[in-house]
């Protein structure tokens, strides 16, 4: 009977793990690697991102409206470089992903519910916490129904108003007309911007995510000075640029919905 040779059994011994420490399991060329602790890059990123909103609050609470407006579009920056980074560094954890989303719970959803509540809504009593409520909520369901569907819907389209842009609509509206004195059609337009941010985060309305932009590819000359007039632009008068760049953002998905409808309904009404 011919020998038959067999392969020796590896034990891999573990260290001991420090109480409160990380671990995760990763699948490496088919393997099942359990790792320790965390990447710190990205996770500073999200750091910062975290403390940018953090102290939005605090800013608003003191009535520096200009100030916690500015912290939340620096949260949206570094919340876009954490993702980046951990990709081109491929430093991507489970960990990072779970506290990338809780700290945009912070900086996109309680922060500029409770700015634009600091500054104007407060104001209104029941019915101002009722919309910054209305606000807050529709950004932790946004966030939570997100992390359900990643992988499993198109990803040209976001579905549902994403929380940042819900955030830098509410943030530059504070910033734009922070040093205006309270009237009823200021009072009334915050209404309208937290309260319909809000409802359109948690709507089934698609907006374009832009992640089918090539940012490596060529492109004419010409269009390096597009981007420097948008520069100039935007220092111009940065309040209102924005504030006016992301409502457009806003009402694009509605709008959009509605050609949409009015397409299929003309073709049904065509066909039949």
């Amino acid at each position: 009977m011919a020998d038959q040779k067999q392969s020796p059994k590896t034990e891999q011994t573990e260290e001991p793990t420090l109480p409160g420490e990380v671990v995760e399991e990763e699948e490496i060329e088919g393997a099942r690697v359990r790792r320790r602790g965390i990447y710190l890059l990205p996770n500073s990123l999200t750091t910062a991102s975290l403390f940018s909103g953090f102290y939005a609050i605090v800013a608003a609470a003191n009535g520096m409206f200009d100030n916690a407006a500015i912290a939340i579009f620096v949260s949206m920056i570094l919340d876009g470089l954490d993702g980046r980074v951990a990709r081109m560094t491929n430093t991507q954890s489970k960990f990072g992903e779970e506290y990338d989303s809780l700290a945009d719970m912070v900086a996109f959803g309680v922060a500029p519910g409770l700015v634009a509540f600091f500054w104007s809504l407060n104001s209104l009593d029941q019915v101002g916490w009722a919309i910054t409520f209305i606000y807050l909520a529709g950004a932790a369901l946004r966030l939570a129904r997100f992390n359900t569907q990643i992988g499993s819907v198109d990803k040209k389209y976001f579905v549902g108003l994403p929380s940042p842009s819900a955030a830098a609509v509410v943030a530059g509206l504070v910033w734009c007309f922070h040093e205006y004195e309270p009237a009823t059609w200021l009072t009334l337009m915050t209404i309208i911007v937290v309260g319909g941010a809000g409802v359109l985060m948690v709507s089934n309305i698609l907006y374009n995510s832009f992640k089918d932009f090539d940012m490596r590819g060529r492109v004419p000359f010409a269009t390096i000075l597009v981007v420097v007039l948008m520069f100039v632009v935007v220092a111009l008068d940065p309040a209102t640029v924005l504030f006016v760049a992301f409502l457009l953002y806003v009402l694009s998905g509605p709008v959009r919905a509605l050609f949409r409808r009015g397409r299929k309904a003309s073709a049904e009404s065509s066909g039949s």
